[in-house]
């Protein structure tokens, strides 16, 4: 499928780098030195209307079709996957919030989530629970008109900021989905910081000892919490990933030829050695191929295909590999220089090692991308004969 965007997605594209460029790029190393990024940024982003992308016009959002999704996603994470890493959360609760919550609940927090007077996480990870996520320990206890939740939520990106989180817990053994606002009395948030990468993504602890919740703050039927309400925000997730490391990837790029071209060693460029060539072919390659991926996810999701959930995985697992490799040799192009803080291949390099572990482990994109090839290809499996035993 040949890759192109219509007038209208380039004429947004181009809005949308040039803001990025004027008010995110300039900051990213400051921000992820300080290991926070201001408020003001994501309510700056609200007034943009691309803090909720995806969310219905009719609650204050911009209703994105998902191409143009991609491109605000890729052209963020050219600057700052940790603001993606935000976006991607809130954006994760005002899902949930917008295909599973009451009127009630929907006219209540969407407005306020679209402008940025309230910001969202996603809670689900846990200290002994990551990608099995089904068995979180978070217990949800009925009780007269609603519920009493206790345990702990851990790496839950944006934690140290968001207003409001939607928090996965077992109701009487069965995985449900509670919002639960930042004031709650029973709530603690623990800072997480000195990450290897994601550094101003301000990663938290939740401690959740004896949170009262009315039952109307339980989202989708009861059991409903991982089958649906986290199924569906995770695949929103891995959506944003995927988008955001082509765009990492692109700063790769984009970095390594650059410096390619002015750093000389052996009285000649660099970009005149052949391994430095064969390190830069491989990155534009694989972006180009990475960019198709997410491209064809894109519109499979704007054509409402049930085949765009295992693209989606196959698109976040093969991007993550990709910015994980270019970041690699963009730092081996830059030698000493790409390990200091003057340039933002040490960064990229480790954001790119946590995009391959966030939305779930490049080995769980593995299993589910191998476990769909089976379905898919049922029918040519039992054409093929199997040779007698010897």
């Amino acid at each position: 499928m040949f890759v192109d965007y219509t007038p209208e997605q380039k004429d947004r594209q181009s809005v949308i780098r040039d803001y990025i460029d004027r008010n995110i790029n300039p900051h990213a190393d400051e921000w992820d030195a300080n290991e926070e990024i201001p408020r003001a940024v994501f309510s700056a982003l609200g007034s943009e209307g691309i803090l909720t992308p995806g969310l219905a016009t009719q609650f204050g959002g911009s209703g994105m079709d998902n191409v143009t999704l991609g491109i605000l996603m890729e052209e963020m994470g050219k600057a700052s996957v940790s603001v993606v890493s935000d976006l991607t959360v809130h954006g994760m609760c005002v899902e949930a919030i917008q295909r599973f919550a009451s009127d009630p609940l929907r006219n209540h927090y969407l407005p306020r989530m679209a402008k940025g007077e309230a910001l969202g996480a996603f809670a689900l990870t846990e200290p002994d629970i990551g990608s099995d996520a089904r068995n979180v320990k978070t217990q949800a206890t009925p009780v007269e008109g609603g519920y009493v939740l206790k345990g702990r939520k851990k790496w839950i990106s944006f934690a140290r900021m968001a207003d409001l989180f939607l928090v996965i817990a077992q109701d009487e053994g069965q995985p449900s989905a509670f919002l639960i606002p930042r004031d709650t009395p029973g709530l603690s948030i623990k800072p997480i910081r000195g990450m290897l990468g994601f550094r101003s993504a301000m990663i938290g602890e939740l401690h959740l000892d004896g949170v009262r919740v009315s039952a109307d703050h339980q989202i989708g039927p009861r059991g409903a919490g991982f089958s649906h309400v986290a199924a569906n925000s995770l695949d929103f997730g891995r959506y944003c990933v995927a988008w955001a490391c082509v765009g990492l990837t692109q700063a790769c790029v984009d970095s390594s030829l650059h410096y390619a071209q002015n750093r000389h060693q052996f009285d000649r460029p660099l970009r005149d050695h052949q391994l430095i060539l064969e390190m830069l072919a491989n990155m534009i390659t694989h972006l180009k191929a990475a960019r198709a991926l997410a491209w064809r996810c894109a519109y499979l999701r704007d054509q409402r295909d049930p085949a765009s959930i295992t693209e989606t995985t196959t698109a976040k697992y093969f991007s993550s590999i990709v910015a994980s490799k270019a970041a690699s040799d963009a730092v081996q192009i830059h030698g000493a220089n790409g390990c200091g803080p003057d340039y933002p291949v040490q960064r990229y390099f480790r954001d790119a090692r946590i995009a391959e572990i966030i939305e779930g482990s490049n080995q769980m994109q593995q299993i589910m991308i191998a476990k769909n090839g089976y379905i898919e290809n049922r029918k040519a499996l039992k054409r093929m004969r199997t040779p007698a035993a010897q």
